[in-house]
């Protein structure tokens, strides 16, 4: 999946989440920090951001994968680093869907 598609529909859908809260929303760049640059971007908006990328790029992000935070950490993301996690994401469904189709 292509990183350029991930990062402008990640900036998107964050830029959409302010808007629609009414929160200011600065602009938003590779080296972004969203948890910590956005108002109010926290526990509860995560996971309906979360969603509504995943829906947006045709992907599943489980429930328990939490895109703006290195993993079992505290560390909060970039947008580079976010969308380079989605890539993953993204690459490990599509190896994977070969093998579902197999197994039917």
């Amino acid at each position: 999946m292509d990183a350029a598609l991930i990062q402008a529909t990640l900036v998107e859908v964050l830029q959409n989440i302010q808007a629609t809260s009414e929160l200011e929303c600065p602009p938003l760049g590779g080296a972004t920090k969203p948890i910590e640059e956005l108002p109010k971007f926290d526990s509860k908006i995560w996971p309906v951001a979360i969603g509504m990328l995943g829906a947006k790029l045709g992907i599943t992000i489980a429930n328990d994968v939490n895109i703006f935070r290195q993993d079992d950490t505290c560390v909060a993301l970039t947008i580079e680093q976010i969308v380079a996690k989605v890539v993953a994401l993204a690459e490990a469904q599509v190896a994977a869907e070969p093998k579902q189709a197999n197994a039917q």
